[in-house]
C-alpha cells in the first residue's frame, strides 16, 4: 500500500478517534485491501499519535485469540493492535466517557518485556519467549466499538484501527511468576458488582505465552522487534462486556490479583 494512501487513511482514523465520532468504512482509494495493508496503516497511525497527545506506542494488544472470534470475523489467526503511552494507567484507572462511543472491558493477563525479541529466521515458541518476560499482571483492556456499522468494516480496516483498542489498566506486577500454572489461572470480571464472565488462561490460544510467541513471530515477519519495556495484553479470558458511562469494572486473576476501571 503506497505511503500516501497509508497516510491518508491514518489521518482519517486519527481525526475520528480524536473527536470521538463514528468511523465508517474507508473510501475505496484509502481502504486497506489486505492484512499487511492494515498493519501499514496502523503503523502510520501510531506515528501520527506519537506526535499528538496519545504519545508513542508503548505496547501491544492481541485480539481474536479464540476460535469463536476468528470464525465470526473470517480470519485464521489473532490480530495485533498498538497501545500508546497516554492509554495506559495503573489500577484503579479512570477514563472519560466523552472520549468513547461504545466502550467495553475485557479481562486479560498483561506481560512486561524484560528483554528484546528481535526478528529471526526460526520461529519463536513458548519456551523461547518465556525468558524475556519480566512480569505478569492482571489487566483490563478498554475497547471501543467506534464504528457506525461494525458489520461493514473489513478485517484489514479493523487492524488499521488497532482492533478496537482504547486503553489499558494494569494491576500489581508480579515478577515471581514462573512457577505458576498459567493455563489453569482463573479470571473473573464484574461490572457494577455483578459477575459478567469468567475463564481460564488456557482460553487464550491454549496457553497465554503461546499468544506472546504469536506476536513475536508476527512482528518478526514484519522486520520488527518486540522490545524490552513493551507491555503486551495477551487476550481476554472472558467475552467483552459492553458498559456505559458511570460504570465500574473489576477483574481478578488467580495468583495475580485485581484491577479496576471506571468510565467517568
Amino acid at each position: 500500500m503506497e505511503k500516501q494512501r497509508c497516510e491518508a487513511a491514518a489521518v482519517y482514523l486519527a481525526s475520528h478517534r480524536n473527536s470521538a465520532t463514528p468511523i465508517t468504512e474507508f473510501a475505496p482509494d484509502t481502504r486497506p485491501g489486505s492484512e499487511p495493508d492494515g498493519y501499514a496503516v496502523q503503523a502510520a497511525l501510531h506515528a501520527r499519535f506519537a506526535a499528538q497527545a496519545q504519545g508513542p506506542r508503548v505496547g501491544w494488544k492481541i485480539g481474536c485469540t479464540t476460535q469463536t472470534m476468528q470464525d465470526m470475523l473470517g480470519i485464521d489467526q489473532p490480530a495485533a493492535g498498538g497501545i500508546c503511552a497516554k492509554m495506559v494507567q495503573d489500577s484503579p484507572g479512570r477514563f472519560a466517557g466523552r472520549s468513547l462511543l461504545k466502550p467495553g472491558v475485557e479481562c486479560e493477563i498483561a506481560v512486561g518485556m524484560g528483554a528484546t525479541l528481535s526478528p529471526q529466521d526460526s520461529p519463536y515458541d513458548r519456551d523461547s519467549v518465556t525468558p524475556a518476560v519480566q512480569w505478569l499482571a492482571p489487566a483490563i483492556e478498554l475497547v471501543d466499538n467506534r464504528y457506525a456499522d461494525f458489520s461493514q468494516m473489513s478485517v484489514p480496516s479493523l487492524i488499521a484501527d488497532d482492533f478496537f483498542q482504547a486503553g489499558a489498566v494494569i494491576g500489581p506486577r508480579r515478577t515471581d511468576w514462573r512457577d505458576l500454572d498459567l493455563p489453569a489461572l482463573r479470571g473473573e470480571m464484574w461490572v457494577d458488582g455483578t459477575l459478567v464472565g469468567s475463564g481460564i488462561g488456557a482460553d487464550v490460544l491454549g496457553h497465554p505465552l503461546d499468544a506472546l510467541a504469536w506476536l513475536a513471530n508476527h512482528l518478526s515477519a514484519r522486520g520488527e522487534a518486540l522490545r524490552e519495556g513493551d507491555m503486551v495484553l495477551l487476550g481476554s479470558l472472558v467475552q467483552t462486556a459492553w458498559i456505559s458511562t458511570g460504570a465500574q469494572a473489576e477483574i481478578q486473576i488467580e495468583a495475580l490479583g485485581k484491577a479496576a476501571l471506571t468510565i467517568t
